[in-house]
């Protein structure tokens, strides 16, 4: 039987070009599933995928893709 996980994700996009960055950079951003401005990767929310982030947090932002009641 498989068991359904609720596990939480953070949802990221690219929001700066690599262009011009180190090379552990845009690795990192290869790693995280984005490759293209504006594209949005969902991942689990890991201490590893939460410091991938803070290493290229001038080139990325978590979306806040919660809905809002009316």
């Amino acid at each position: 039987m498989a068991q359904s996980s609720t596990k939480a994700t953070v949802t990221v996009e690219q929001i700066g070009s690599p262009i011009r960055r180190v090379a552990a950079q845009r690795a990192t951003l290869i790693g995280l599933g984005l490759n293209k401005l504006h594209r949005r990767s969902v991942l689990e929310d890991t201490p590893a995928v939460r410091g991938m982030i803070a290493k290229v947090k001038h080139l990325v932002r978590v979306v806040d893709d919660t809905p809002t009641a009316r």
